[in-house]
């Protein structure tokens, strides 16, 4: 980078490496939920299609593995929030820097809608592609995806330091409680616990009757659990924007 007068800026390639260093998380996000949704909501389109040869449980176990398998691929670069509900929720826990919420998000969106894209292009009979869908009354399923979220959200908390996801026991546990949970509570509200992971189905199959509630609910869960969770931790635990390095 150069000034007017011809000299380069001493800050310059920190400007770079910074800039550099912010486009690879967000890549890493893009890549990890389009991972997340493309094999989740993919075991709900393949399940359909093979009349039930990976079953509930199968599915429920698919959501889970392939979110430990991106803890484990993103979490040292990212954080590996695939999430824009966790995003909002290291935000509120004051472990994530303001400014790093909206390209979070973006990139989490852009990578489901990929996915749900790429599963359209596959399995253009489909009509929900994997789209969540309450089994009963709006409400209740309102009420199951803020619990359910805010189980994970704060499960999460107390498994990861700062906003990062990396670790022995991060992925295991995150990836156990996302699949205990669409095992008992997938088969009433599909347990979603993540917008973006209902927001790209949605869009791309254009089942949008109930997309509010899978905003609305787990970024409640979640920024519920950061209260909660200094309840047992120390109080320095969500009060102060970690490095994330």
């Amino acid at each position: 980078m150069k000034s007017a007068l011809g000299f380069g800026l001493p800050f310059a390639p920190f400007l770079h490496n910074h800039s550099l260093h912010n486009m690879k998380k967000l890549c890493a996000e893009m890549f990890g939920t389009f991972g997340l949704v493309f094999a989740g909501t993919g075991a709900i389109v393949i399940n359909e299609v093979s009349n039930g040869a990976i079953s509930h449980v199968g599915i429920a176990l698919t959501f889970g593995l392939i979110v430990l398998a991106m803890i484990y691929t993103f979490g040292d670069i990212s954080g590996a929030h695939l999430n824009p509900a966790v995003t909002l929720g290291f935000w509120a826990a004051r472990r994530l820097d303001g400014r790093e919420v909206l390209p979070y998000i973006g990139s989490q969106c852009v990578g489901a809608l990929l996915a749900s894209g790429t599963l359209r292009l596959l399995f253009p009979q489909n009509k929900l592609l994997g789209a969540t869908m309450p089994a009963g009354g709006e409400m209740q399923s309102f009420v199951l995806e803020t619990l359910l979220t805010f189980i994970l959200m704060l499960t999460i908390l107390n498994v990861s330091p700062g906003a990062k996801e990396k670790g022995i026991t991060a992925g295991i546990a995150v990836g156990a409680v996302i699949a205990l949970e669409a095992m008992f509570a997938g088969p009433i509200c599909g347990a979603s616990m993540n917008p973006a992971r209902s927001l790209a189905p949605a869009l791309v199959s254009w089942h949008v009757e109930h997309l509010w509630l899978y905003i609305i609910a787990p970024i409640l869960g979640a920024c519920l659990a950061v209260p909660a969770c200094r309840c047992v931790r120390e109080k320095e635990c969500c009060c102060a924007v970690r490095a994330t390095g």
